[in-house]
């Protein structure tokens, strides 16, 4: 039997990037991810272990450091922790009704940022992404073309991009060709 202990991971589309005029799209480094369903109640203790309040308002996120809370529903976060911490261990002890499952290998994601980000984005997403509409912080669950993607911003021309690493090479492609005619 083949020893896997000490197998290294390779990232999705390492290394792969465009740059276009007005927008380029970068795969986003490796990140730990949970999904996590609590009811109002939980919130709190949740919130402590994880370092950051839980938003608790549509279109909301919260950040500490390398760590991101992206509310998806009334009952429902994608934490993010580009530092890749173990999310799932840490609120392991938590004794406040939840639910919570490691995605981190699940999922990939993209940078999208330049003067032309939201006008690639908007090639395959019928969200406004005008500051007014969806400003920096703002986070989403929505759609790019055919693709369920989360949609979060990180800057006034940044975009992080999550969606399945089974659609990854399409809305890779799709995001790389829109950012051309940004």
């Amino acid at each position: 039997m083949v020893d896997m202990t000490n197998v290294a991971r390779r990232p999705i589309f390492a290394g792969r990037q465009t740059t276009a005029p007005n927008a380029s799209v970068t795969v986003a480094p490796p990140a730990s991810r949970l999904s996590l369903r609590a009811p109002a109640e939980s919130v709190a203790g949740l919130s402590s272990v994880l370092g950051l309040d839980l938003p608790t308002q549509p279109k909301t996120s919260a950040s500490s450091g390398s760590r991101h809370a992206l509310w998806l529903g009334p009952d429902e976060w994608l934490v993010i922790d580009e530092a890749g911490a173990d999310l799932a261990a840490l609120i392991k002890p938590v004794a406040a009704f939840h639910s919570a499952v490691d995605v981190s290998h699940r999922n990939a994601a993209f940078v999208v940022s330049g003067k032309g980000a939201a006008t690639a984005i908007n090639a395959g997403c019928p969200q406004d992404l005008s500051l007014a509409a969806f400003p920096v912080g703002a986070a989403s669950r929505t759609i790019l073309h055919k693709v369920e993607i989360v949609l979060y911003r990180t800057g006034e021309d940044a975009f992080r991009v999550e969606c399945w690493r089974s659609f990854a090479d399409y809305a890779f492609t799709f995001l790389t060709e829109a950012a051309r005619d940004a």
